[in-house]
């Protein structure tokens, strides 16, 4: 597989965004359309003590109505610091999808959180017509009968 050819990778939640906080952090919404599957990373740098942090993704068709997805929601607990949690879609029902960290009661920084999509679906091949030149084949006759045709 090449890596370059094969996944897609986009940054969904900056350095900026994630530093250090206890308020919630949308990233930005991911379009999987021609793609088999997106895997968010969430790189998280120090936690305090006592914080409430998770992480889910939220899909939606049209990219303004988002709503939870099941199976999707990790906690992170507050000795975490420095780990990468990771959360795989694949063949993802909606189009859109978005990673959602939630934090709460003390700082967590999110060091930054990406969204590799993978699997991009490819087009059929396009098939060109040509005629063929008539001086290019010749008629054979043959004798019809039970068997196959058989040339003189």
């Amino acid at each position: 597989m090449n890596f370059s050819k094969e996944i897609r990778t986009e940054i969904v939640i900056t350095t900026a965004a994630g530093a250090a906080g206890a308020t919630d952090i949308t990233g930005t919404a991911v379009d999987t359309q021609g793609y088999d599957g997106v895997q968010f990373e969430v790189a998280f740098g120090p936690i305090v003590a006592g914080a409430a942090t998770s992480i889910k993704v939220q899909g939606s068709d049209d990219d303004s109505t988002y709503a939870d997805l099941a199976g999707t929601a990790q906690t992170v607990a507050d000795d975490a610091d420095n780990k990468v949690f990771y959360v795989d879609i694949v063949r993802p029902l909606h189009r859109y999808l978005k990673l959602i960290v939630a934090r709460a009661t003390q700082n967590a920084t999110v060091g930054a959180a990406l969204a590799h999509k993978y699997g991009p679906i490819k087009a059929p091949v396009t098939q060109v017509w040509m005629p063929i030149p008539a001086d290019s084949f010749r008629l054979i006759p043959c004798k019809l009968s039970n068997s196959p045709c058989l040339s003189n």
